[in-house]
C-alpha cells in the first residue's frame, strides 16, 4: 500500500470537493460543456499527480508549498462565501489583502479547515515518489506550469470565466498569471493627472459632505414608500431644506467598485480610465482650498478599503476611524463627528463610509429599537461590521421575513436616529450634505430562496437602487436644487454625484460636464442603469441592467409608533 500512499492522499483531497464536481456536472448535463468540464477536471487532477512525481526534492517541495497556499486561498474563499472563486473575486481578494488579519479573526474556523484539507495535498506532493518510470519523472517537471498556463489560456479566451466547479489549486495560479498580464498591459500604468478644470473666483464658505451609507434599500425608507422606516428626512425641521431624488441608480451592486467610482468620478462610458488616470475628489477639494476629512466607520487600525491607496491618502488632511467604538454605536460616532465638523469654523470636504445595514443585521441596533418583530436571533454578531459569510442563515422565505424585520430595525437606528442627531444638533447653514448608499439590497420580497442581498452576478434591479438626498440649511445658497427636482426624481444616479460635488466647489460647469456629465441641479438625463460586470476584462464588455421604478416591490404594511423612539 505504501507504493500508492501519494495517490491515496490525492484521492482523499479530491474527494473533499466531490460535491462541487458533481453539482457542476449535473448543472451542465449531457452537453459539450459538460464533457469539456470533465476534461478540465481530469487535467487538473492529473497535474497534481504528475507534480507529486517530480524527482528533484527541492523542486517538488517548492511546488508543494505553492500549491498548498493556492489551495488554502481557494478553499477558504469557498468555505467563507459559499461561492466559487471567480477571476473578479480573485482580483477583489488581492485588493482587499490589507484586511487579512480581520478576515482571519472572523473566519478562523473556515480557514483552519481549508488548511487541514490542503495539508493532504502538501504531504502527497512532498513525499518521495516511488514510481520508477523515467518518462513520468521528465513529464512531471513541466506539469504544474503546463496546467496553470492551460487554465489561464482558457480563462483568457472566456474573459475570466471557466473555472466554476473545478476547485483546483491551479486556478489561483492561473488567475495570478492573468492578473500579471493585465497589469503589464493596463491603463493603470499611466500617470495620474493633476486637476485641470478651472474654477470660478469664489471662496467656498461652507462644508461639502458626501455620506455613503452601506446596503440601503431606498424602498424601505419612508421618504420613498408609505410603509418605509422613519428616516427624519421629510422636511419637517425648521430652517433645513431637504431635496429627495427618490430611487436612484447605483454605479454597480458591489461596495468596492461603487466607492472607488464615487471618489474618482467614473462615467458609464469610461469609468476604468477615469478611475485609473484622473484626479480624485480629494484633489479637487484641496484645489478649492477645503480641509479634507475621510470618516470610515467600517474599518479599524487605519486600514484602507474600497480601493483607496497611499497616493490617494496624501490628499486627505484627517483620516478618522473608531477603533474603540462598538459596531452598534459607530454611526452615532459618525454623527457626533459630523456635528462637530459642521459647527466648527473650518470649511471642510468630508466623505463618510457608514456602518449602515450590511449583513449581519442581527445586532446593529439596540434592544429598544426592536420595533419590527419577529427578528433574527441576536447576540452572535455584536462586533462584526460586515461579512460575506451567511453561516446560520438558511435563506428560505420564512427566514427572510425575520431578516427584513431586523433590517428595518437597523435602518431605524442607523438611518433614522443618525439623521435625527445631525438635523437637531448641527447648523446646516454651514453645510450641504449629499446622502446615498453604495448599493441597494435584494431582500427577497419575491420569496425566492437564496442568501445574498447584493453583489450577485445576475442581480434583480433592487441591488442597483440607492437613495439620493440633498440636505442643507434654508439660508445657505449653493445650487438651485428645486429647478429640476421634479424632472430628476427617480431619474438620477451615482454618476450625477461627482459633477454635483465639483459644482459645489465652484468648478466651471461646462468643463465639468464635458468630462463627468450632468449634476443634480441640471437635467440629469440619466440612463438609470447599473453595471453588473464592472470588471469587464479580457475582451468582455460591461453589462448594464435597467431600473424601472414602476416595478419596485414596496415593503408591506407594518404599523407601529416609531415616533416614540425618534422624536420629531
Amino acid at each position: 500500500m505504501k507504493y500508492y500512499f501519494k495517490e491515496i492522499l490525492i484521492f482523499i483531497y479530491a474527494l473533499t470537493s466531490s460535491n462541487a464536481y458533481y453539482d457542476r456536472i449535473v448543472d451542465l448535463g449531457l452537453s459539450l460543456k459538460g464533457f469539456l468540464f470533465i476534461v478540465l477536471l481530469l487535467v487538473c487532477l492529473l497535474g497534481i499527480v504528475l507534480t507529486s512525481y517530480i524527482k528533484n526534492r527541492l523542486l517538488r517541495t517548492f511546488y508543494a508549498l505553492i500549491l498548498f497556499f493556492s489551495s488554502v486561498v481557494y478553499l477558504a474563499y469557498e468555505n467563507i462565501t459559499a461561492n466559487t472563486l471567480s477571476y473578479n473575486a480573485f482580483i477583489s481578494l488581492v485588493n482587499a489583502r490589507g484586511f487579512a488579519s480581520e478576515a482571519f479573526e472572523q473566519f478562523h474556523t473556515q480557514i483552519a479547515i481549508s488548511v487541514l484539507v490542503s495539508l493532504l495535498l502538501f504531504i502527497a506532493i512532498l513525499l518521495k515518489p516511488i514510481n520508477k518510470h523515467v518518462f513520468l519523472h521528465k513529464l512531471s517537471i513541466f506539469a504544474p506550469v503546463f496546467v496553470s498556463f492551460f487554465l489561464a489560456t482558457i480563462f483568457f479566451v472566456r474573459g475570466g470565466d471557466g473555472g466554476k466547479g473545478l476547485q483546483s489549486p491551479f486556478i489561483p495560479l492561473a488567475y495570478a498569471g492573468l492578473a500579471a498580464y493585465e497589469a503589464s498591459n493596463s491603463i493603470i500604468v499611466r500617470e495620474r493627472k493633476d486637476v485641470q478644470i478651472r474654477r470660478e473666483e469664489k471662496v467656498i464658505d461652507h462644508d461639502v459632505i458626501l455620506i455613503i451609507d452601506e446596503s440601503i434599500a431606498p424602498a424601505y425608507l419612508d421618504i420613498n414608500s408609505k410603509y418605509g422606516v422613519l428616516t427624519n428626512l421629510d422636511n419637517h425641521y425648521k430652517g433645513i431644506s431637504i431635496f429627495n431624488y427618490g430611487f436612484a441608480a447605483a454605479i454597480t451592486n458591489c461596495s468596492y467598485e461603487a466607492n472607488v467610482s464615487l471618489r474618482y468620478g467614473g462615467t458609464r462610458e469610461s469609468y476604468l480610465a477615469i478611475i485609473s488616470t484622473m484626479p480624485s475628489i480629494w484633489q479637487y477639494a484641496k484645489k478649492a482650498n477645503l480641509h479634507t476629512v475621510y470618516i470610515d466607520a467600517q474599518r479599524t487600525g487605519m486600514r484602507l478599503q474600497n480601493g483607496m491607496t497611499d497616493e490617494e491618502l496624501r490628499f486627505i488632511d484627517e483620516f478618522i476611524q473608531f477603533d474603540s467604538v462598538p459596531v452598534i454605536s459607530r454611526d452615532l460616532a459618525v454623527a457626533s463627528k459630523l456635528i462637530e465638523l459642521i459647527n466648527n469654523r473650518t470649511h471642510d470636504f468630508v466623505i463618510v463610509n457608514k456602518i449602515g445595514a450590511h449583513f449581519p443585521v442581527h445586532d446593529k441596533y439596540p434592544d429598544q429599537f426592536e420595533l419590527y418583530k419577529p427578528t433574527l436571533p441576536r447576540g452572535r454578531y455584536k462586533n462584526i461590521s460586515d461579512t460575506g459569510s451567511k453561516e446560520g442563515f438558511s435563506g428560505e422565505p420564512d427566514t427572510w421575513l425575520l431578516y427584513r424585520n431586523s433590517y428595518r430595525n437597523t435602518l431605524l437606528w442607523n438611518v433614522g436616529n443618525f439623521f435625527n442627531e445631525i438635523l437637531t444638533k448641527s447648523n446646516l447653514n454651514n453645510a450641504v450634505i449629499i446622502y446615498t448608499s453604495d448599493h441597494g439590497q435584494d431582500l427577497h420580497e419575491n420569496e425566492k430562496e437564496g442568501k445574498h442581498t447584493h453583489c450577485t452576478s445576475e442581480p434583480r434591479m433592487d441591488e442597483g437602487m440607492v437613495p439620493l438626498v440633498v440636505i442643507q440649511g434654508s439660508e445657505l445658497e449653493t445650487l438651485n436644487w428645486n429647478e429640476h427636482l421634479i424632472d430628476n426624481k427617480d431619474k438620477s444616479s451615482h454618476y450625477n454625484i461627482f459633477p454635483t460635488l465639483l459644482s459645489l466647489m465652484a468648478y466651471k460647469f461646462t468643463e465639468v460636464k464635458k468630462i463627468y456629465g450632468n449634476s443634480l441641479n441640471t437635467l440629469t438625463e440619466d440612463e438609470l442603469t447599473f453595471n453588473t460586470l464592472f470588471h469587464a476584462r479580457l475582451g468582455k464588455k460591461a453589462q448594464w441592467k435597467k431600473i424601472n421604478p414602476a416595478n419596485i416591490i414596496l415593503p408591506p404594511e407594518h404599523r407601529h409608533a416609531q415616533e416614540n423612539i425618534l422624536t420629531k
